[in-house]
Formats: C-alpha cells, structure tokens, sequence
C-alpha cells in the first residue's frame, strides 16, 4: 500500500513558495482561516483541497478582487504578498517562468 503524499510546507515548497498551493496558503492567511504561522507541512492533498474551497469561497465575496476587500485586509493581503516575493527571491525565484507561461 503506498503511503500517501504529504505536503512539504509553504517554507519548503519549491519556487519559494511561489506555487499554487503557497498562493492558497497564503490567501488562507489573508482571510484568516488559518494563522500565518501554519506552512501546511505535512498536510494531505484533501487538507488543501478543503482549504482551497474556503479560500475560494471567501474570495467570491469580494468579486475575486483585492480592490474588493475592505482596507485592513488589503493591507495584510499587499503585506503577505510583499513578504512572500521578497522571501521566494531570496531562494532564487525571479517570477520569469510565470511571466512566460513556463511553470
């Protein structure tokens, strides 16, 4: 029987954390669904599907827009994101694949 895969965490996570699943985790934080200090290590992949449908969910009541959300949590989301590009180019990410479309 294989043993299934866990997550490394958003700390570990390739890219710096600058995956799909670090973007739910780090919108998680925004919406306050789970503190800033949960990297998600060791999560299975339905523990991250199940965080991404209440992401998803809270991101539906803003019209899926920053612009949306009221001003204390534009300010944590710009704060988060800040923190999450100056953290995942310390570790080598450039954003360039993205902007090319080459993830």
């Amino acid at each position: 029987m294989q043993k299934s895969k866990r997550y490394v965490g958003i700390d570990n996570d390739m890219n710096g954390g600058m995956t799909d699943t670090g973007k739910i985790i780090r919108d998680a934080w925004v919406f306050e669904l789970i503190p800033e200090t949960e990297t998600c290590e060791g999560w299975l992949a339905h523990g991250i599907e199940g965080l991404w449908e209440k992401v998803n969910a809270e991101w539906e009541k803003y019209g899926f827009r920053v612009g949306g959300m009221p001003p204390e949590m534009q300010e944590r989301y710009m704060r988060i994101q800040a923190d999450a590009m100056e953290r995942a180019k310390a570790a080598g990410w450039s954003g360039a694949k993205e902007l090319l479309g080459d993830e």
